[in-house]
């Protein structure tokens, strides 16, 4: 089923508008199974940091812990982190693990590698390069910053500080 799901998701990404791409359930939630949409976690006045991880990513397992430190300090302020792994159904267990082993306070959604490869590509207009990649989406739910590679928690929060200051 979630093989099927994943080739559906991805020829639904590949021929739909960006402009018509929000709203449309493609990842699972981790925790709770229910599908989901990254703009479903936008909320209203906060800054949605969305950290792409895989559990065997080495540059992502050092720094989870510092987005978890993030996400706590600025969640009931104006930022959160969401979690997005592309770990798929098969190393879907491992993604839980990895969840667990660094007892992660954000929530996590799960999917085919080549559905967040869409994703990523529709979304920002750039290939899919790897992980960790980082979307950066403003209060009023627009894409203003992304990166691939590694990510200090305090450049993001330069960036939130100067894009608010504006």
């Amino acid at each position: 089923m979630f093989k099927f799901f994943s080739f559906v998701a991805v020829v639904f990404l590949l021929l739909t508008p960006p402009a018509a791409f929000a709203g449309s359930p493609l990842f699972q939630n981790l925790k709770s199974g229910a599908f989901e949409t990254i703009d479903n976690h936008n909320q209203p006045g906060k800054w949605l940091i969305v950290m792409i991880w895989a559990h065997d990513c080495q540059i992502c397992e050092r720094e989870v812990d510092d987005y978890q430190r993030f996400h706590r300090e600025h969640a009931d302020k104006n930022a959160m982190v969401l979690g997005v792994t592309l770990d798929g159904a098969e190393r879907q267990q491992a993604a839980v693990d990895f969840v667990a082993r660094h007892q992660l306070n954000f929530e996590n959604l799960i999917a085919e590698p080549e559905v967040v490869a869409a994703y990523y590509q529709i979304t920002t207009g750039s290939k899919w390069i790897g992980t960790p990649s980082f979307l950066i989406f403003g209060p009023d739910g627009e894409l203003k910053a992304k990166q691939v590679g590694a990510v200090e928690t305090e450049i993001v929060e330069a960036f939130i500080a100067s894009s608010t200051s504006n």
